[in-house]
């Protein structure tokens, strides 16, 4: 019977369908020691961001040569090794289509929490403050969006953010062959000097350089406004704080930090900073989608095998 440990939690629906399948599933988060002692005895190991399959908790999974196949039930792979997986013998997917939506949209939540001072005026009226006159915003249509990354969550958020009024500029490594005619391509430098709002959508490797850092924020407007809801680490934070400290950039939103819990980063005390814990794919649809893709996933990959016949009889 196939064994599929659930370490970071799944939705509910996609759990039962599981379970339907007479698969034997595990809801259960193990902190590391322990996941080394256990990962051995699974086919399937699903995780989201808390859970950090590293080296060490490879090679347990390789004593026995049971484990077969890791789902990030998200985008993001940072937290695993999967280059080592791979030289191990264990295959690792993700869940790619799921959360375009879901961080497009708080991108845009972001952008207009900073134009218009709603995260600040949501704390100061709660103290009992009427600051009418101090709020002047900024309106986001006739403004130029910078999108750096522009794949799935880059496109969508393009889209979106295009049919709100904003212009859309946009890098990717891929390069200029990237042709779109409702969006312009810039290199790097060019996106950020005309950019109104810059937002990242990039993976990140632990070790590599930020994508933006202190050069690059000298390349940006005078008071632009930064979105990073990609990953912690892509933005250099100290070199952030003190952008927004000398008024350099007028604000910034951040969904992501090198350190997470993040409740210690001077970002979360800055008042121009829009804040969130980690929650671009926190939706109820998004989550039932990556629930949808991680029973494809597994279905997919072991089909022709033990799951044959159930996969021939549905």
């Amino acid at each position: 019977m196939l064994r599929i440990l659930i370490a970071d939690g799944m939705e509910e629906v996609a759990v039962k369908k599981l379970k339907d399948m007479n698969f034997d599933v595990v809801e259960k988060h193990y902190e590391k020691e322990e996941l080394i002692n256990q990962v051995k005895n699974f086919d399937v190991l699903v995780v989201r961001s808390a859970t950090k399959v590293t080296r060490d908790i490879i090679d347990a999974a390789a004593e026995t040569n049971k484990l077969k196949l890791i789902i990030r039930g998200g985008v993001g792979l940072d937290n695993i090794d999967v280059e080592y997986a791979k030289v191990r013998g264990i295959s690792v997917r993700n869940t790619p289509n799921a959360s375009s939506t879901s961080v497009a949209e708080l991108v845009l939540g972001h952008i207009f929490s900073m134009a218009r001072y709603l995260h600040n005026a949501n704390i100061t009226m709660r103290k009992g403050q009427w600051n009418k006159k101090i709020y002047k915003g900024i309106e986001i249509e006739g403004k130029t969006l910078g999108i750096i990354g522009f794949g799935r969550i880059g496109r969508e958020t393009a889209r979106k953010a295009k049919a709100l009024g904003m212009n859309i500029v946009f890098y990717d490594i891929v390069g200029p062959k990237m042709e779109f005619r409702e969006y312009k391509y810039c290199n790097l430098d060019q996106l950020l000097a005309i950019s109104d709002f810059v937002s990242i959508h990039v993976p990140y490797d632990k070790g590599e350089r930020a994508i933006i850092g202190k050069e690059e924020i000298k390349k940006m407007k005078d008071g632009a406004y930064l979105i990073n809801c990609a990953r912690g680490g892509v933005v250099d934070e100290d070199a952030l704080l003190e952008a927004l400290d000398s008024g350099k950039l007028a604000g910034a939103a951040v969904d992501v930090f090198v350190k997470e819990p993040a409740g210690n980063n001077p970002l979360c005390d800055h008042d121009k900073v829009s804040l969130t814990p980690h929650i671009g794919a926190s939706t109820k649809e998004a989550q039932r989608r990556i629930g949808e893709e991680i029973v494809e996933i597994i279905l997919n990959f072991f089909e022709g095998s033990e799951l044959n016949s159930y996969v021939e009889s549905i």
